[in-house]
């Protein structure tokens, strides 16, 4: 009852303010494609301002993104424990929205450049004995995405990095002794 008090005197309040919730413009497919761009660029600061705009995607409803995502498709999201799924999801973010504005054969090399970057920066917070198996599976997928339009990841593939990644935490283990 108490609650009830105060919400009627604070609605009018913010009403009288002009604190409504407006419904935002739609924005225009230039301004679509401008922020689109800037967030699939293959660099660190392009990455960063697509994960803090895929944090508060409320702020971006007018714009009408498609954030969906399966991240690695039919492949591992987290091979041998390297973890790829924002690299997928920017990169499925790439796709999926370009497509829909009919402007993917222009931008698919950028987007799977930068699905590249964005997984090498991900193995490089691994450490350096297991690093190249990260960066053997990273490979790997970029190679499928830029021939398939998606990840395929062969058992070979995975085997490999997974001898990699064994060899990697042999050596570890015998510098730490």
């Amino acid at each position: 009852m108490k609650l009830r008090r105060l919400a009627v005197p604070l609605t009018a309040a913010l009403l009288a303010l002009g604190l409504t919730a407006a419904p935002a413009a739609a924005a225009t497919p230039a301004e679509k494609l401008a922020v689109m761009s800037t967030w699939s660029q293959p660099t660190a600061a392009s990455y960063n301002a697509w994960n803090a705009a895929r944090q508060n995607q409320g702020a971006w409803a007018s714009y009408g993104f498609d954030w969906s995502t399966d991240y690695c498709s039919s492949s591992p999201d987290q091979p041998l424990g390297f973890d790829f799924r924002l690299s997928c999801h920017r990169h499925d973010f790439g796709y999926r929205n370009y497509k829909a504005m009919g402007q993917f054969p222009a931008n698919k090399s950028r987007i799977d450049d930068s699905f590249y970057r964005d997984l090498k920066a991900k193995c490089a917070t691994y450490n350096s004995f297991v690093r190249p198996a990260c960066t053997s599976l990273a490979w790997t997928y970029y190679q499928a995405v830029v021939a398939f339009g998606n990840v395929v990841l062969s058992d070979a593939a995975l085997d490999r990095a997974a001898e990699l990644k064994e060899r990697g935490e042999l050596a570890q283990a015998r510098s730490e002794r």
